[in-house]
């Protein structure tokens, strides 16, 4: 019985695992061309700008995808954790952090260059 109730959790757990896994590919896909979009727009315009909004999107995309493939990775090892498993999403789970951080890093930065001056604080010189 108790062997049937835990091969009946790994695999709801694998499912969700798959499904959280392909929620993250596809929020990269929507990231793509959403910034495809936004890159044809401005060339279209010719604004001077930059791609700093574009960037700024696609960034976005990227975090809330890195953070759905960490979980992903988490429900695969909460499952049948062995010392290997857990090697591996330790490192992953680092690399992933790093590249979130790294990614909202240059968020903020870009934020900041792209907002418009009149938003900006009056600071005199």
């Amino acid at each position: 019985m108790f062997a049937q109730v835990e091969e009946t959790v790994q695999s709801s757990v694998e499912w969700l695992r798959l499904m959280v896994e392909t929620l993250g590919a596809i929020v990269i896909a929507v990231g793509v061309v959403v910034a495809v979009i936004g890159l044809l727009r401005q060339m279209r315009n010719a604004q001077s700008a930059g791609f700093g909004a574009v960037r700024l999107s696609f960034a976005r995309y990227l975090t809330l995808a890195l953070e759905l493939q960490l979980a992903a990775d988490i429900l695969s090892t909460s499952v049948a954790p062995t010392w290997e498993r857990i090697g591996k999403l330790a490192a992953i789970a680092i690399i992933r952090t790093a590249l979130n951080y790294f990614l909202s890093k240059e968020m903020e930065q870009e934020s900041k260059m792209t907002r418009p001056a009149e938003a900006r604080p009056n600071i005199p010189p």
